[in-house]
């Protein structure tokens, strides 16, 4: 059967083939989701051949770019497109890469999550909160890579929350989808989900209590059905045993250097949670 020979995410890029648009189409239009489409249409999914030469050249080209994700440390990740746009999230001002990021993203649960004075050289800071308040809304294209946020709420002070004080920022680019959990504070709804949709790839804060508990977070984890799991806030053991909840089911893979070349076509078959060197 076609369905256990494919991954979910070989599946997915042959759903999202069917609305690529091209980075100078999205630049005069709303960008188009291919996250939230596939979640959406995989339930119902129909395997069939793919109408035309151009849609073979199309899938075949966006499966064979390559994304360069780093751990540069804490939860800082570095993605380079295959356009040139580089991303730093949760950047901080003084940890990152040597060169000016084209993108940054920020939280601000505390300073090592963000800078006031970002340098005036970054084309795009993305701040995962309102500063004039309610919720940050982010729906960008930067060359090729499609970028939106999905909110939620933050602790603070005396166990209480904010609204809308974390963003959950989704990267679309090369036909993956790539999500950053940031400082997540709570469990997930199914609203959350259906705004995120579909990740290729997933950053997530395993430090156990600081964002949310392992076990929890671990959760939030398998709904999100990522192939490729990147820790981050990885404090003590916290790390060891947010590994040992994911169960058998997920390989576990550390990488001797910082970072990895990933692409569609690369993505491991059974979800792995992969561990970069690193802070």
């Amino acid at each position: 059967m076609m369905t256990n020979v494919l991954s979910m995410s070989v599946v997915a890029s042959l759903l999202a083939s069917a609305f690529l648009i091209s980075p100078a189409i999205a630049q005069e239009q709303m960008a188009v989701s291919q996250c939230q489409a596939v979640a959406t249409r995989l339930p119902a999914a129909q395997f069939t051949s793919l109408d035309g030469a151009d849609s073979f050249l199309t899938l075949a080209q966006s499966s064979a770019e390559e994304v360069r994700i780093t751990f540069v440390a804490h939860s800082t990740y570095l993605i380079e497109t295959p356009g040139g746009v580089s991303i730093a999230t949760d950047f901080n001002g003084y940890t990152g890469a040597a060169a000016t990021p084209t993108v940054v993203t920020m939280n601000k649960a505390h300073s090592g999550h963000y800078t006031a004075s970002p340098d005036p050289a970054i084309e795009h800071v993305l701040r995962g909160w309102n500063p004039e308040g309610g919720a940050a809304d982010h729906d960008i294209v930067v060359g090729d890579t499609y970028i939106r946020n999905v909110t939620t709420d933050i602790r603070a002070g005396y166990e209480g929350m904010e609204a809308d004080g974390n963003s959950i920022f989704i990267f679309e680019v090369a036909g993956l989808c790539i999500g950053h959990l940031g400082h997540l504070h709570h469990a997930l709804t199914d609203e959350h989900y259906g705004e995120i949709g579909r990740l290729d790839i997933v950053m997530v804060p395993t430090d156990g209590g600081l964002t949310m508990g392992a076990e929890e977070m671990s959760q939030v984890v398998r709904r999100l059905r990522s192939s490729l799991v990147l820790p981050m806030h990885r404090m003590g053991p916290s790390l060891s045993a947010f590994i040992e909840l994911m169960g058998e089911d997920w390989a576990r893979e550390y990488v001797a250097e910082t970072g990895i070349t990933v692409s569609l076509r690369s993505l491991p078959e059974r979800p792995t949670v992969m561990i970069l060197q690193g802070m």
